[in-house]
């Protein structure tokens, strides 16, 4: 199936936050909180700084080569890969997300393929260096309200769990029901069958949500070479001991993120405010926040204290107990990872704009940070129809109802706008105030009043004109609120709603195939995909 494919401006979408446009377009308000142009990074500076921080690589490679040890089938482009990470010459791009149940969003796999996409297109730029594309598993979220359900075939399917604490650690049980349900909606897709047995597999045949999400991606993505790192690793967490041990001290990640917010919050709204400890407590079950009161510090919700003593005797001895908030994460991932570029959504691109203070205190380079792109995938009956409707790529980002009376105002032949009739009452009115000023200077306000009704009232017969117009554009207009149901559900972006496994069942990787040809790792650009 042959695609069209056309770009727009993201903040000319009406999707896109006053910060997030800023952001993209480098404007003065949003500089001091960046290090690099978001859509011309110095790549070549980022990699020349990351090159000067010790990155503990032998850790990172066999922390890896452990998790990927449990796993039957590893591609070769993985394994070469992890390798390649043991090299002074390999770089990293990374995303980060929560263990969603089946992947969660559509713009997870988004998130995924841009990283493949940029490493590509980087190693060929900068011959002798490679750059690993890497999928952060934030496996340490306790959220199950949000990771816990997808939004398929225009219902919700949620997983009944009564398990608590982080996401990631949470035994895979119920999915055997849950699959059913998918498979049901999926319908007879030509590769529905092949990733059902494939989320079989993963689900029915791991313990864990991490380890069945590490199976499903690997799966879906190993063939180019994505590397998944579950941070929720003893040894690794044991390269972030000065950090949490000044966190739990000092609580210095609370003033310095608290003073950018101070300066941020002038121009926008901060998307994360920092604790004085940004650190939860991990146990098998809970997760939950670490608060000092006076010389005692204590998790929450349970019966756990510690004095100072034993509270660093438990984070040196038990390092994979301390779990870092959204303040810390960033900084963990950087302080692991030879990373030189983070892809997130807009959310996230908000939160690392509070962050970059924070890394200079710490002496951690601060990576080039990209917004996520973002696709509207149009199949070939509501291509078809869209052509019909006579609806451009720009029409389809109007909101609903404005949409509506735009077309109907097009294609009727009656006259629904009385721009004569309101020059016609103006003129009016403008006369009798005149005479009203001669007779009783008080009466030219209530002419005044008397005119703007007159207004109101031909505004009123306008709205009239226009809805009995409507009924005869019926079935257009029906067709256009279909079209905008399907392509934006419940008045938000494709990708923020849907799940990617309809698209799987009826294409295949030829799905993933179609969205990198497509893809502009580095850009300002919305990108919808229109099936010819």
């Amino acid at each position: 199936m042959k695609q069209l494919n056309q770009y727009i401006p993201f903040n000319e979408t009406g999707y896109c936050s006053s910060l997030v446009s800023d952001f993209l377009t480098s404007a003065p308000s949003i500089r001091n909180f960046t290090q690099y142009n978001p859509t011309h990074p110095d790549v070549e500076l980022a990699i020349k700084t990351k090159a000067n921080q010790p990155i503990h690589r032998d850790v990172l490679v066999k922390a890896l080569q452990g998790q990927y040890s449990r796993l039957e089938h590893v591609d070769t482009a993985v394994r070469t890969n992890i390798e390649l990470l043991l090299s002074t010459n390999t770089y990293t791009i990374c995303t980060a997300h929560q263990p969603n149940i089946f992947t969660g969003y559509l713009y997870f796999v988004y998130k995924i393929l841009q990283t493949v996409k940029l490493s590509r297109e980087l190693t060929e730029k900068f011959p002798g260096k490679h750059f690993v594309p890497v999928y952060y598993m934030g496996s340490e979220d306790a959220d199950l309200d949000e990771l816990g359900k997808i939004f398929l075939n225009n219902k919700t399917i949620s997983w009944p769990t009564q398990q608590h604490g982080a996401v990631g650690r949470m035994k895979t049980e119920g999915f055997a029901a849950l699959i059913d349900q998918v498979t049901a909606e999926l319908g007879y897709g030509p590769f529905a069958a092949d990733l059902v047995e494939m989320l079989k597999k993963a689900y029915l045949g791991h313990d864990t949500i991490q380890e069945a999400t590490l199976y499903l991606v690997n799966e879906l993505f190993g063939k180019y070479g994505v590397v998944v790192l579950i941070p929720d690793n003893p040894a690794l967490k044991r390269l972030y001991i000065p950090v949490m041990q000044e966190e739990l001290l000092q609580q210095s990640s609370f003033h310095v993120v608290e003073k950018t917010n101070v300066e941020l919050s002038k121009n926008y709204k901060a998307q994360a405010y920092p604790r004085e400890i940004n650190l939860f407590y991990l146990s098998q079950g809970t997760r939950e926040r670490i608060v000092k009161e006076g010389e005692v510090w204590k998790v929450l919700n349970t019966p756990l204290e510690f004095d100072e003593a034993t509270l660093l005797q438990t984070l040196h001895d038990y390092p994979e107990r301390f779990s870092p908030n959204v303040i810390l994460r960033g900084m963990f991932q950087e302080t692991i990872l030879p990373n030189v570029a983070f892809i997130g959504g807009g959310g996230e691109v908000a939160y690392w704009l509070q962050l970059k203070d924070l890394f200079n205190h710490y002496n951690v380079p601060y990576p080039i940070v990209l917004l996520r792109n973002s696709f509207l995938y149009i199949d070939q009956f509501h291509h078809e129809r869209i052509a019909k409707l006579g609806l451009s790529v720009q029409d389809l980002f109007i909101e609903t109802e404005a949409l509506v009376n735009a077309f109907v105002r097009k294609h009727t032949n009656a006259e629904l706008v009385l721009k004569e009739e309101y020059a016609l009452i103006d003129q009016l009115f403008a006369k009798i105030a005149e005479k009203a000023k001669q007779i009783d200077v008080t009466l030219e306000v209530t002419t005044q009043v008397e005119h703007n009704r007159a207004i109101k009232s031909i505004g009123k017969l306008e709205h009239k004109f226009l809805k009995a117009e409507k009924k005869k554009f019926a079935w257009q207009t029906e067709q256009i609120r279909q079209l905008k149901a399907r392509l934006f559900p419940g008045n938000s972006l494709q990708e923020r709603k849907e799940n990617f496994m309809p698209y799987y069942a009826m294409y295949g990787e030829a799905f993933f195939e179609t969205i990198l040809n497509a893809m502009i790792p580095v850009t300002d650009q919305f990108c919808v995909i229109a099936e010819a």
